[in-house]
């Protein structure tokens, strides 16, 4: 039986998701023009969507799984739920406004906010019981200020370049925390072939997180060392020739490798390499 999944056509998690797919084994279509791609090897087609459409089609039950962001699964609200974070992608839903004006959440009662996530920004009013007017715009929410159909906008954040371009300032709690996942229909049975697809995605989502430290130590040394690189379970261990040595392998975070690196050679451990992880089952 064929899978069908829901891939973004388009914006910043098109590429990101391609590649992630790539990575765990799944072929990808060359032409970006290409609407469905099939991957016969493995029994999936791919169905290139709007990232705002995915999870509607994937709560419909037309497609088995999605990859879309966390803001868009939430705001769509369709009956389709978040089965593995993937770990790019990653922004938050803010409010900003004016920068020469001091806003606060209480500020927002009667206001007129802008945003391209209407479902979002009323769940947010309706739990702290404020009422505004909610401008809904496909997209530039921050140009609604200045052209006067808003007094605040409520939007994904990345960094905060474009808002502040706009001369705006950001204000308020974090809304939502988003980033890509994959999604699958609620209530739905996750089928053997989905359940390969989050083992291979999670497998790459491991392996961009850890990196593999092989480094030599003598015995008297050998406990600190495994200290600071414990591993997912254990370290591996291998005498060396030279007597009183080892040979140590462990998995580490990549974002934590460099300090480790020099913990390790300040406790005696010598030839320290570090190795790419591509993909992992753990």
């Amino acid at each position: 039986m064929t899978l069908k999944i829901a891939v973004p056509n388009k914006g910043s998690l098109a590429e990101s998701s391609a590649l992630m797919l790539k990575e765990a084994g799944y072929r990808q279509r060359n032409d970006l023009r290409d609407l469905v791609f099939i991957d016969p090897e493995n029994q999936v087609e791919f169905y290139y969507l709007r990232p705002r459409d995915i999870a509607v089609y994937v709560g419909s039950g037309e497609l088995e799984a999605g990859i879309t962001g966390r803001d868009l699964l939430l705001d769509s609200g369709a009956p389709a739920s978040e089965v593995l974070p993937l770990d790019f992608g990653r922004s938050t839903f803010r409010f900003a406004g004016p920068g020469e004006k001091k806003f606060t959440e209480k500020d927002l009662a009667g206001k007129r906010i802008a945003t391209a996530y209407p479902g979002l920004l009323e769940s947010f009013l309706d739990s702290k019981n404020l009422k505004a007017t909610i401008v809904k715009l496909d997209g530039a929410v921050e140009s609604s200020i200045r052209l006067g159909v808003a007094d605040v906008i409520a939007d994904v954040v990345s960094t905060g370049g474009t808002l502040r371009a706009a001369g705006l300032s950001i204000f308020g709690e974090v809304l939502l925390e988003s980033e890509a996942i994959l999604v699958t229909r609620n209530g739905k049975t996750i089928s053997p072939a989905i359940e390969t697809l989050i083992r291979r995605l999670n497998g790459v989502v491991i392996a961009r997180q850890y990196v593999l430290v092989d480094y030599d130590v003598e015995n008297v040394n050998l406990e600190k060392a495994c200290a600071l690189t414990p591993g997912i379970e254990s370290p591996t261990i291998s005498p060396l020739q030279k007597s009183g040595w080892n040979a140590v392998r462990a998995m580490v975070k990549r974002s934590e490798i460099n300090r480790i690196m020099d913990e390790l050679w300040q406790v005696g451990a010598r030839g320290i390499l570090v190795t790419d992880i591509h993909a992992c089952r753990l």
